[in-house]
């Protein structure tokens, strides 16, 4: 899909991090925009922001774990815009800590927002896209996806998931003129859970600015890409090596201080 003027695209997780962003992105290029979140106030200030590009943007306040809400969104959207041609599965939730101290309650509450919601959203606009035969879903996953770190368990299996998922939903859509696409960014500065602790990530496990996601869903849905890993340094190599031989790349992650950085943030946690 390499002109996106005039095309619509809902956006989840559109109210902070690097959702606003990413439909900064997309606005730029002439995509009108719907965003979602559970922010109403938030989520208005982005789209007046947004509307300063020429596009339409609106806010369509939504808890992505309610059915009845996922509906909703998606046929406001639709009353909206006439139509949706993008979808960018970006709402997520991240909270580091021991697996044990979990309760039940909070996982859940992960694996519906980060896994089942996208699966579900992605249900509801799909079948206009294959009567249309034209459409691109990209889903925002996580490194911790390809790679799960300590303190994380829950997290890592949700974005594992949606990799996995996009990979099969990908396959199915061939030659249907619709696509799906996943982004897995590592540690991001700047922006997210992690700029928001003022934490630096461990060297080794590298930092990417914001602009890098941004550029990677728009580079899916121009050339159709499957898969993009945003991440500096060494980080292919080390997956292939992960891949043949992953106690090889625990002991690297856990001498250089990764696991270590985990388990602080986990601790600092658990205190507030």
């Amino acid at each position: 899909m390499k002109n996106l003027k005039g095309k619509n695209a809902l956006l989840t997780g559109g109210s902070m991090g690097i959702g606003p962003n990413i439909a900064r992105v997309l606005a730029r290029e002439g995509v009108n925009i719907a965003l979602s979140a559970r922010s109403e106030d938030k989520l208005k200030a982005v789209a007046d922001e947004l509307t300063g590009y020429n596009v339409r943007a609106i806010a369509v306040p939504t808890d992505v774990t309610d059915p009845d809400s996922r509906e909703k969104m998606v046929e406001k959207v639709k009353n909206e815009f006439g139509k949706i041609d993008l979808l960018i599965n970006n709402a997520g939730i991240e909270w580091l800590s021991s697996f044990n101290d979990l309760t039940q309650k909070e996982i859940e509450k992960m694996i519906q927002t980060n896994l089942i919601a996208p699966l579900m959203i992605t249900r509801l606009v799909l079948p206009e896209m294959l009567k249309r035969s034209s459409g691109h879903i990209v889903t925002i996953s996580s490194l911790g996806g390809r790679r799960g770190s300590p303190y994380s368990a829950t997290y890592a299996a949700t974005k594992a998931g949606l990799i996995a998922w996009t990979s099969s939903l990908r396959a199915e859509l061939y030659k249907t003129g619709v696509s799906a696409s996943v982004v897995c960014p590592g540690f991001i500065s700047d922006t997210g859970m992690f700029a928001v602790y003022n934490k630096k990530a461990p060297k080794i496990a590298g930092e990417s600015k914001p602009e890098a996601v941004y550029k990677a869903v728009l580079k899916c849905i121009k050339k159709d890409i499957q898969e993009i890993v945003v991440n500096p340094g060494a980080t292919r190599l080390m997956l292939m090596i992960d891949a043949l031989n992953p106690n090889i790349i625990t002991s690297i992650l856990r001498k250089s201080g990764v696991h270590d950085f985990f388990r602080q943030q986990a601790l600092d946690n658990k205190k507030q």
